[in-house]
């Protein structure tokens, strides 16, 4: 195969192609919602007191849950202060900043795209009352937190959210203005913190989710591993939905083949460019960051998270352990596309695929969503009664 001349086509074909044909194209799938044409009403999802979580009267931060629907209700913050400045509601008609007081927690700064003058994303600071109920569990308390918002498929944000999107699918997020925004964001907001890295907490939902991926991945591999804490909620996974097979055999063994192509495919390019040690550490460098990483089974855009660490096991089970795990750390898509490229994860000059993790935390939201709205929105997340499967996976 001449994989200078087919490159983009095999990887299409692979990854970006399946996407496209399952329900919908990933660019219009990462929304938070569908469009809103200026004659309809705004939504009273963006009402805190309508939507929120108004049963979290004393937020304990120890307890998962309780940071879960926190952290979700601060993205969802950032997607009505976007919606705020398109409606253009302010002062007592704004409905953003109820998402966040609620919590004792005030705004700190608003990010702004330079592209198009939209919010994309929020830093928050903690501000405990004078008077706790219960002081240990506001210890735990993050002192920040920085928060991206998703896709938002409305005409004063549509054009340059999509454009990201596609970047997303292209693996080229990280030389965005946004992204370069973000990243500056988080630096100076640690700077703040005063070396407590830990105190400083990053959240997103669906593209938000990529960015603070991103900028975490970044932050780990940093001089000295700076580890935050992260909550990455429906975050995009740049595949063919292999999770959404209902045969539970076929979906097995389209993984287990995917994992040999994969591997061959990573051999071959490693061969030819050499570098797979360097891959290999580069992505085992990671391994100490834990994300929490939130997934709807039912969302075609994060569901295949779900797969894609329990096939890590079933793959040391049958004994192939060394092929899964070359497979873990690649995608065909992205050691195609990165040929020819200095650097990249595989180690043949590919790119690192953003939405592959040595290790997580991966909480799977088994309730029932009838649509895609349901399993892919972020307001499932602060729901007490969601019947969650929680599991922690490292890399070794």
């Amino acid at each position: 195969m001449d994989f200078f001349f087919s490159k983009y086509q095999f990887a299409l074909l692979i990854d970006v192609v399946p996407i496209i044909f399952h329900k919908s194209f990933l660019f219009i799938s990462c929304a938070e919602g569908p469009e809103t044409g200026a004659s309809e009403m705004p939504s009273l999802n963006d009402l805190f007191d309508a939507s929120g979580p108004t049963y979290l009267t004393n937020v304990n931060w120890n307890c998962p849950h309780h940071r879960r629907s926190v952290m979700a209700s601060l993205v969802q913050g950032v997607y009505v202060l976007e919606r705020d400045r398109q409606w253009n509601r302010q002062g007592p008609d704004a409905r953003a900043p109820a998402w966040w007081r609620f919590f004792h927690i005030d705004l700190h700064q608003v990010l702004v795209d330079a592209a198009d003058g939209s919010v994309f994303g929020a830093v928050y600071a903690f501000r405990p009352p004078l008077h706790l109920l219960d002081p240990a569990a506001a210890a735990a308390a993050p002192h920040f937190v920085v928060a991206f918002r998703g896709t938002i498929t409305k005409k004063g944000s549509a054009k340059r959210d999509l454009e990201l999107d596609l970047q997303l699918v292209r693996n080229g997020l990280e030389g965005k203005s946004r992204f370069r925004a973000a990243m500056q964001a988080v630096h100076d907001t640690l700077a703040a913190a005063a070396g407590q890295h830990r105190r400083v907490w990053l959240a997103g939902h669906s593209l938000g989710s990529a960015i603070a991926t991103l900028a975490g991945k970044t932050l780990a591999r940093s001089a000295g591993g700076v580890l935050l804490p992260a909550f990455l909620f429906n975050a995009p996974f740049v595949s063919a939905p292999v999770e959404r097979i209902g045969d539970l055999r076929v979906r097995q063994g389209v993984r287990i083949a995917s994992s040999f192509v994969t591997a061959a495919v990573a051999a071959v390019l490693q061969q030819r460019g050499g570098g797979s040690a360097a891959g290999e550490a580069a992505f085992a460098a990671l391994a100490a960051w834990v994300p929490d990483l939130f997934v709807n089974p039912a969302d075609p855009i994060s569901a295949e998270y779900v797969g894609y660490f329990d096939h890590r096991r079933k793959m040391e089970a049958i004994g192939a352990g060394a092929v899964g795990r070359l497979a873990t750390r690649n995608s065909v898509k992205d050691l195609l596309l990165g040929i020819g490229k200095k650097g990249g994860g595989g180690g043949g000059g590919g790119c690192e695929p953003l939405h592959l993790f040595p290790s997580a935390v991966l909480t799977v939201n088994r309730g029932p969503s009838p649509d895609f709205k349901t399993a892919h929105g972020i307001h499932q997340w602060w729901r007490p009664d969601l019947p969650l499967e929680c599991t922690a996976h490292y890399y070794t």
